[in-house]
């Protein structure tokens, strides 16, 4: 691999599936890391089969590879391998000595019945650093529970903010549009194996990561954990307005919506200017963010009725050119089309078996080891002989017969 990747000296045995660790390996990969996805043979990640979409070849046939399955497991090599045999068992072993991070998504013990779990990895790799994500985490009263993205959601807090008011049309408790918290998990996943990482540097010792959605689902209630913290209140829905600063929300224009994001007083002195309603600025009730969260129905009522007559195109010039932050609400299309994604280059293609897949940038722009794109996500045991063969010294003849039995 290139010198110029920050993680190239390192190799994870990724046995995750779904999104919370792929999300991470995918993460150090892009980093540089030599990830090696364990799958089942025949079905391989569940989210291979989570479609349609399905990418087309370039003949525009349907693959059987899902648009999710290829937004989570690039610059990975696939190893198909049967891990409730003694010989696929020995085989993850073995790569597990020659690894420096193991990933896994099992519910609690359920890798220790194949003497896979940490204890038993730990004593022939003590320096492995293990990382295991769980829905509710290795200890507690639900740690044996399953844990899935939308559950964790509603029991740790977030669709209790998430939604429209009650007093709207269409009020309930409401999911976020992705599955932020198995995101989140992967992002806090990554960042805590680079920082034991760092730590066995110093002293050679590796270590367990324990890591669970819902311990992360609360973590990143952020504002609205410590709003109710403080005052003892639980937060409610507000639909797309903001608790603590207003205007801060979604508002009608004469041709869609659009969104204002005022977040100080002088901002909001410009944005009064521009409407054409510049004394609102000096009403008591709106000149200072305490009183206008305290006025805020009165407030965005009587900008409503303003913003309803201009286009979008036209509020959103106006308001940037006085400094004030705006934006339309875009769809994805408008999203991948627009100016800015386009100069940052969001959108990147990787050659693929079926021809081209293609994908969403790493957000990562390090100045001396960039993020490289190396390999499209594999397709189903795409580099099983390939890592039996180089990593684990197998010859053809073994591989046959491992192949044969279906341990491969």
């Amino acid at each position: 691999m290139s010198e110029q990747n920050a993680l190239s000296h390192l190799r994870v045995l990724d046995l995750s599936r779904v999104l919370a660790g792929p999300w991470a390996s995918q993460m150090l990969a892009d980093l540089g890391a030599d990830v090696i996805k364990v799958e089942r043979p025949g079905t391989g990640d569940d989210t291979r089969a989570w479609g349609p979409p399905f990418l087309h070849d370039i003949e525009g046939k349907e693959t059987g590879e899902s648009a999710y399955f290829l937004s989570t497991n690039r610059n990975k090599r696939s190893l198909t391998v049967d891990i409730t045999t003694e010989e696929g068992q020995k085989i993850v072993r073995d790569l597990a000595t020659r690894s420096d991070i193991v990933i896994e998504n099992f519910k609690r013990g359920g890798l220790a019945a194949y003497g896979l779990d940490y204890e038993s990895i730990r004593q022939i790799a003590p320096r492995i650093i293990y990382c295991s994500i769980t829905g509710f985490g290795q200890t507690g009263p639900y740690a044996e529970r399953a844990g899935y993205d939308f559950l964790i959601q509603a029991m740790g807090g977030l669709m209790s903010v998430t939604g429209r008011a009650d007093h709207e049309a269409g009020a309930g408790p409401m999911k976020v549009g992705v599955a932020l918290t198995d995101v989140l998990t992967g992002l806090y996943a990554s960042n805590a194996i680079l920082a034991a990482l760092a730590y066995r540097e110093r002293t050679g010792i590796g270590q367990h990561i324990d890591l669970a959605l819902f311990d992360v689902q609360v973590a990143t209630l952020v504002n609205q954990a410590s709003n109710y913290l403080v005052s003892g209140k639980p937060p409610v829905r507000l639909g797309n307005s903001h608790p603590n600063i207003v205007p801060y929300q979604d508002f009608p224009t004469a041709d869609g919506y659009m969104v204002i994001a005022v977040g100080n007083d002088t901002q909001f002195r410009r944005l009064c200017t521009v409407a054409d309603c510049a004394a609102l600025a000096d009403d008591p009730r709106f000149a200072s963010n305490r009183e206008r969260v305290h006025h805020r129905d009165t407030l965005v009522a009587l900008l409503r009725e303003r913003t309803r007559e201009r286009t979008t195109h036209d509020w959103v010039s106006a308001l940037e050119a006085a400094g004030v932050p705006c934006g339309p609400i875009n769809d994805l299309a408008e999203v991948f089309a627009d100016p800015q994604a386009v100069a940052r280059g969001l959108r990147v293609d990787l050659p693929h078996p079926a021809g081209t897949a293609p994908g969403v940038a790493s957000p990562i722009r390090l100045s001396h080891t960039p993020v490289q794109y190396r390999r499209a996500p594999p397709t189903l045991g795409q580099h099983t002989e390939e890592l039996l063969t180089d990593v684990l010294g197998y010859d053809e003849k073994q591989i046959a017969a491992l192949a044969a039995r279906r341990i491969i």
